[in-house]
């Protein structure tokens, strides 16, 4: 499908990074990019969140170079959507949708899909209103209401129903999940979660680890659903690995909710890998979006070691660094070079230590 993009500079010093990333979702998404309009604004348009002069330019290169949908790289109201497909008399899809369909592409559980679709239902209900504008809406009393508000509450009712059957669905399968997980603590077993932004290879920090076959691919959300693996480590012995879903910035509040089963893995971890690209620019702002999803869901003060991988990239070497107190903060490792992991094994044993005998008095390792 032929993409236009819409890019819009708030004043973040971060914009061109935002852009790329967005671009990255936009071709993770299966488009194809043809053009890129970038508008720059103190704030958002009520109208059309862009002014209204950059909205006609970005209509002249969507026809021009015949595009199939409008990419919009921030959230916007339903109004605002609404008035931007109006002009383009194309489908606009702005970030919070983009990253919704990324999720229904990706996800293969039962589980999975389930969480996505309440989402995106989620989503759509605060949208309904602008599916039906073809409809003549009579104004009156009661027995005036026209067809389009009659539909509008038909939706909205069967959209609910549908919205309490898949939460009772996920119930289901948490439960199930808690009975997992019971029975792996009571096996003693330490309790170990991957989690990091998206891309930053966790999944094939998993593989190596586990020499399991969970899916890892150079994109945004690679994977989605929860890949738990049984090892044994030297010095602390069984652990239980999970592979968690990756974060990203501005993630829709909806996702969060919905992958909230998900990510039950990561707050009752024992330990947390929070994995880093050691490669990228935006290494400092990737691990603060991740410690806010992470105090969100609150697993905010789980043990967690920094793993910074793709060290092959960045053109480190494999090493461990402590802090002033001599506990392991961080480790340096290349998941795909299997650089490091002889090390990354024995912080896992350490802080798996620490962990089983002073739990209550162990502080969080976090970056400064």
């Amino acid at each position: 499908m032929r993409a236009l993009i819409i890019s819009v500079d708030l004043g973040n010093p971060d914009f061109a990074a935002h852009a790329e990333e967005f671009a990255m979702l936009a071709r993770g998404a299966g488009a194809e990019i043809v053009g890129t309009v970038t508008a720059r604004r103190d704030r958002p348009d009520a109208k059309f969140f862009i002014g209204s002069g950059k909205v006609q330019e970005a209509v002249v290169m969507a026809n021009t170079l015949l595009a199939d949908i409008v990419l919009f790289d921030q959230p916007l109201s339903p109004a605002q959507q609404r008035n931007l497909e109006r002009e383009f008399s194309l489908r606009v899809v702005d970030r919070v949708a983009l990253i919704l369909d990324i999720f229904a592409l990706r996800a293969k559980s039962h589980e999975g899909k389930l969480q996505v679709e309440l989402a995106q239902l989620q989503h759509l209900v605060t949208r309904l209103t602008r599916l039906w504008t073809h409809l003549e809406r009579q104004r009156g009393g009661i027995g005036m209401r026209g067809p389009g508000e009659a539909q509008l509450e038909m939706d909205r009712r069967i959209i609910g129903a549908k919205v309490k059957m898949l939460r009772e669905r996920l119930d289901r399968v948490e439960r199930q999940r808690v009975t997992q997980r019971r029975a792996r603590a009571r096996g003693g077993a330490l309790s170990v979660s991957l989690v990091g932004y998206t891309n930053a290879g966790k999944s094939t920090l998993f593989n190596a680890l586990t020499r399991a076959g969970a899916y890892a691919a150079d994109q945004l959300f690679a994977t989605l659903d929860t890949t738990t693996r049984r090892i044994w480590i030297e010095g602390t012995g069984s652990v239980v690995l999970s592979d968690t879903v990756g974060f990203i910035r501005d993630l829709p509040p909806n996702l969060i909710a919905a992958f909230r089963a998900t990510l039950e893995e990561t707050i009752h971890a024992d330990v947390l890998l929070h994995v880093v690209d050691a490669a990228s620019p935006q290494r400092d702002e990737q691990i603060a979006e991740v410690n806010k999803v992470l105090a969100e869901i609150g697993a905010g003060s789980i043990p967690t070691i920094l793993v910074h991988n793709k060290i092959d990239r960045a053109g480190l070497e494999p090493r461990i660094e402590r802090d002033a107190h001599g506990t392991i903060a961080r480790v340096f490792v290349s998941a795909t070079e299997r650089a490091g992991l002889d090390a990354l094994r024995g912080a896992i044993a350490e802080i798996g230590h620490i962990v089983g005998n002073n739990a209550s008095n162990f502080q969080t390792l976090q970056s400064e």
